[in-house]
């Protein structure tokens, strides 16, 4: 938003000791351009009178066409801003020239600006940064923090964060509030000036106290994430309070979080609701993914699946993984839609995509049993293996499995031992049965029924239902370790417990030969 130049306040007061209004009015009719400019920063900002825009772009005009710097300086802001006047950027542009070319830092600075937004005249980063830097010469805050802004994110000029520090650090010392939040930014991030929170707190909080909306945000999430300053939920609540006032998106999405868990207030999930919906409503996809994710499990709003399906969507059509995934999970059960292989099929391969580990494992799973797309080993291997990749267990023992299958890949009993090792250093009890399985066969190892027992035992104590079976086995017929019926009667019972139907069979068999 660009601003105003106006008639300093002792002036306007002496001004007032000695003429009043009415007497300024009148020198302003008679033609005094220094007078028609003093009105219009009266009108415009509505003292001793009415505020009327319209009053004060006409006098701020009429001064303008008299010569006078500033005044022609606010007729280009009337017309940039459409303050009073119908909105013209070539107006605006032709009356900062006029003021900047006369060497008023203002308007060199607000003319820098209309040519790095390309309003009024085509984006020229290399003539912003000459206004900029003339105005700069002259000790300009607002051209020291758009200059600073250039630097920062490289555009028409070389990326300098160290450059954009300095500058910003000049306009924050005189007070100008988005330098401040930018020079807390970088103090923060250790980009271009020395990482340092205290510095960040500092800044921001000088920022956040002049009203500036990205300010008070980021002093909240520092107060809410206890980044640098003790952690503070209520007092985190306190700024993305002022900053969703001012209808900031990531402050109405945080604000949301903080009553969604109670965290710095009282739970409220109608509350958490509202805060998400206002960030929804500004296309924030986090935000929709929440709020959809409320009407999924009737939190603060009556369970709606129809509405969880909108914000899902929205959220999931910006990229939005979770939400990708949760609509791959209500068609593939059909939450109030009829049921859609396909269309799940569709939304989790966009959540595997982009790396969602479930939504990989649930992909291979799919293609491994034909659901809405075409029955295709090669393609479930593939997803598997994404997976596995990331760590994750059960992805590693059902690739494993197929190695030690041939299914979708070369069967490979080396590198099935390989991923059920893996997944069994997690814990995961599958991987210990699987390994224990390979052993008790002789496959890519040697045979070892003792080492099988050893695995079996793992994966039943970890209430693997065919590990307890196949130790029920062991023991019924003395395979790695000395017979015992009883041991093999309480390991078939634990697994027949579980529907495992072979252990069943053998506890029948167990009571025919008694």
């Amino acid at each position: 938003m660009f601003q105003f130049i106006r008639a300093s306040v002792g002036s306007i007061a002496g001004m007032f000791q000695t003429t009043g209004f009415d007497a300024t009015k009148r020198a302003a009719e008679k033609g005094e351009a220094e007078a028609q400019f003093k009105l219009g920063t009266l009108y415009s900002a509505g003292i001793d009178t009415t505020q009327n825009d319209a009053e004060a772009a006409k006098w701020f005009r009429m001064a303008a066409e008299q010569g006078h710097s500033e005044a022609q300086h606010n007729t280009g802001v009337v017309y940039a801003e459409g303050r009073g006047v119908t909105k013209s950027d070539k107006d605006a542009v032709k009356w900062f020239r006029i003021a900047a070319e006369k060497g008023l830092a203002e308007a060199q600075s607000s003319l820098g600006r209309m040519y790095a937004e390309g309003r009024g005249v085509s984006r020229n980063y290399a003539e912003a940064e000459k206004w900029y830097r003339l105005a700069v010469e002259q000790g300009n805050a607002s051209a020291q923090f758009s200059l600073g802004e250039l630097c920062y994110l490289g555009y028409g000029v070389v990326q300098d964060y160290a450059e954009a520090a300095k500058l910003f650090k000049k306009a924050a010392d005189q007070g100008y509030a988005e330098a401040q939040f930018f020079l807390g930014l970088m103090h923060y991030e250790g980009r271009g000036a020395e990482k340092n929170y205290d510095e960040a707190e500092k800044w921001y909080h000088l920022a956040a106290d002049k009203g500036l909306a990205e300010a008070q945000f980021n002093l909240g999430k520092m107060y809410a994430d206890g980044q640098g300053v003790a952690k503070n939920e209520a007092e985190a609540v306190k700024w993305f309070s002022l900053a969703t006032k001012q209808g900031n998106a990531h402050a109405q999405y945080n604000l949301g979080i903080m009553y969604d868990e109670g965290r710095g207030v009282a739970k409220d999930y109608a509350e958490a609701v509202k805060l998400y919906r206002l960030a929804a409503e500004q296309e924030y996809a986090n935000a929709q993914f929440n709020l959809g994710e409320m009407h999924d499990e009737g939190h603060g709003v009556e369970q709606n699946y129809t509405e969880a399906i909108k914000w899902y969507r929205l959220a999931a059509e910006k990229g939005h993984a979770d939400a990708q995934f949760n609509l791959g999970r209500i068609y593939i059960k059909g939450l109030g839609v009829g049921r859609d292989e396909a269309e799940a099929a569709k939304w989790y391969r966009l959540a595997a995509e982009q790396g969602d580990v479930q939504a990989q494992v649930i992909l291979g799973a799919i293609y491994a049993k034909g659901r809405g797309v075409a029955r295709n080993d090669v393609e479930a291997a593939r997803w598997y293996h994404s997976a596995a990749k990331q760590g994750y267990a059960e992805a590693q023992h059902i690739l494993g499995q197929m190695y030690a299958d041939g299914r979708g890949v070369a069967k490979n009993d080396t590198v099935a031992l390989k991923l059920f090792g893996m997944a069994a250093k997690q814990g995961y009890a599958g991987a210990q049965y699987s390994i224990g399985f390979m052993y008790a066969e002789g496959r890519g190892v040697p045979q070892n029924h003792t080492e099988a027992m050893r695995l079996y035992r793992l994966a039943a104590e970890n209430g693997y239902a065919e590990a307890q079976y196949n130790l029920g086995v062991m023991y019924f017929f003395g395979q790695g370790v000395e017979r015992d019926d009883v041991e093999a009667e309480r390991w078939y019972r634990m697994a027949a417990e579980q529907g495992n139907t072979k252990a069943q069979h053998g506890l029948e068999d167990m009571k025919k030969r008694h």
